[in-house]
């Protein structure tokens, strides 16, 4: 008796704590959930590094997190906590290529980048070519 009642706690533990983490969906991304702490406000001057990457075709037309609809020949990105609407420039640190952007989406989904940019910004810095690289995001607006 004391058995199943022990695993049944159990189950209703895990279960009650699958829900604090984000949520993946079919093709395996994380989504970002409140939980992610999005900032109510940038401070302007704010700066961060790490490796940016772009994303564009498969993704052009689709709603954005922010509700706006992706179109990879604009000047946009995605972060995980930014405020939509928040204006970085990012330079490649390598070639000191450089591009403003608008946040408009939640991401990267890798947790090894710090921004996704749309393939037109991402071609001003060179992305196309490499993919990815190490990147200066200092939020101007």
């Amino acid at each position: 008796m004391h058995s199943r009642l022990f695993f049944a706690v159990l189950i209703c533990v895990l279960v009650a704590f699958s829900g604090c983490s984000g949520a993946t969906n079919r093709k395996g991304y994380t989504r970002v959930t409140k939980s992610s702490r999005v900032q109510k406000k940038a401070e302007i001057g704010y700066t961060f590094t790490g490796d940016a990457s772009y994303y564009g075709k498969g993704f052009d037309g689709k709603k954005t997190a922010s509700g706006e609809i992706f179109d990879r020949d604009k000047f946009t990105c995605a972060h995980r906590s930014l405020p939509f609407g928040t204006k970085l420039k990012v330079t490649r640190i390598k070639t000191g290529a450089s591009v403003e952007v608008r946040v408009n989406d939640r991401g990267p989904y890798s947790k090894k980048r710090v921004l996704d940019l749309s393939e037109a910004a991402g071609k001003v810095l060179g992305l196309d070519k490499a993919g990815h690289a190490q990147v200066k995001a200092v939020v101007i607006e």
